[in-house]
């Protein structure tokens, strides 16, 4: 394992942000598969199971190594937001969004396939693996030359640049209150199929361009740009499998659940063929779920304040106008009852038990497109 450290912070800066990283297998990578891994989690930084389950990737990997059983290389950072973790609004983590620009942390990510589809063409050809290697090298320096103006810039482009070349990017989020859930670009699916089943996933969430540059498209979605753009005329794969993977609620941090997940991820990886694990790919549990669009999903919003009380569970499955939850006004009593519009799997709901009116209080995953624009905000 190799430990790298990467400056954040600009050297007149006040304050002073770096960001670990840590690299197994790199030796094995050029004699075996050849397959990169990236793994992050936290980037929103108040989003604490992910930290956990990679301190289980860690221990595990580092045997993994000692033992030979690594084929390729695997970037694990168990804490993607130094800046993030460092900020806190009266005694309270927050790490969702930059406090100086007001810009989530999982936006705004550079979409490379914009340069790349002027500077790919002439050079793209007959042969799958040439071209994957010249767009994945064209990705690094597309990556490599972007200058940022902010600290929250230079950490996103130093997480970017760690993935953007990546057979399969991990990012290991949370929700507020949720039951396991995934995000992931449509062309990927079926490859994404054993890891939603081994996680025991209850919604795997599809969409070509969730809008606003989330991380995990910034890796992915340039393959189907390209491709697109280049009407076919060049075998172009969707050759990034990347992943949100959202580890149920902010407080369901315990070491049964972080070992579960870490072992699940790391079979996964073993199907990819990155470990050497005999028989991971034998007797898969059966998937909970199939996947639905983004587009698909129906938020839930509070039409006043009051108290809310939930009347369904996390992972039940609705029918179209069942009810979700009460909101009560505790001046007057005036009950409030909220219900789906469509059938679904209820697959996240708030943390709070007072709520203001417009708070998403609830996110139903739908079957059937309906709904446009920046569907991660919505």
């Amino acid at each position: 394992m190799q430990v790298r450290q990467h400056t954040i912070s600009t050297p007149h800066a006040s304050v002073a942000y770096q960001l670990s990283s840590f690299h197994f297998g790199v030796a094995a990578a050029d004699s075996h598969s050849g397959k990169k891994v990236y793994i992050q989690a936290a980037l929103h930084a108040d989003e604490v199971p992910g930290m956990l389950v990679a301190q289980f990737l860690r221990r595990e990997l580092l045997a993994l190594e000692a033992a030979g059983k690594l084929l390729g290389e695997v970037i694990l950072v168990p804490a993607a937001n130094p800046i993030g973790l460092s900020q806190a609004i009266h005694g309270a983590p927050f790490g969702r969004f930059d406090l100086s620009t007001g810009i989530n942390f999982n936006r705004a990510y550079r979409h490379v396939a914009d340069e790349l589809k002027t500077t790919l063409d002439g050079h793209l050809g007959p042969d799958t693996g040439a071209n994957v290697a010249l767009i994945r090298q064209q990705a690094r320096d597309a990556v490599a030359s972007w200058e940022p103006r902010t600290d929250a810039e230079t950490l996103k482009k130093t997480l970017l640049g760690m993935a953007i070349d990546a057979d399969i990017v991990l990012d290991l989020h949370c929700d507020n209150e949720a039951a396991l859930h995934l995000y992931t670009g449509t062309p990927l699916a079926a490859q994404l199929a054993p890891l939603s089943a081994l996680l025991g996933a209850r919604a795997v969430l599809l969409e070509l361009a969730a809008g606003e540059e989330p991380f995990d498209e910034a890796c992915s979605r340039l393959w189907w740009d390209l491709d697109s753009h280049f009407q076919g005329r060049y075998p172009i794969p969707a050759a990034c499998l990347s992943v949100t993977v959202e580890l149920r609620g902010e407080v369901e941090v315990n070491y049964a659940l972080a070992e579960r997940d870490a072992n699940a991820l790391l079979r996964f990886l073993a199907i990819e063929g990155v470990l050497d694990m005999p028989g991971a790919a034998d007797d898969l549990p059966a998937p909970q779920c199939v996947p639905t669009p983004l587009a698909g999903v129906e938020p839930i919003l509070a039409p006043h304040a009051g108290v809310l009380v939930y009347l369904r569970e996390m992972g039940d499955v609705l029918e179209a106008g069942d009810a979700i939850a009460d909101i009560i006004d505790p001046v007057s009593g005036n009950t409030t009852t909220l219900r789906c519009t469509v059938a679904g799997v209820f697959f996240a709901r708030s943390a709070h038990r007072h709520v203001l009116r417009g708070m998403n209080v609830g996110k139903v995953a739908g079957s059937r497109a309906y709904r446009g624009g920046s569907l991660l905000s919505q």
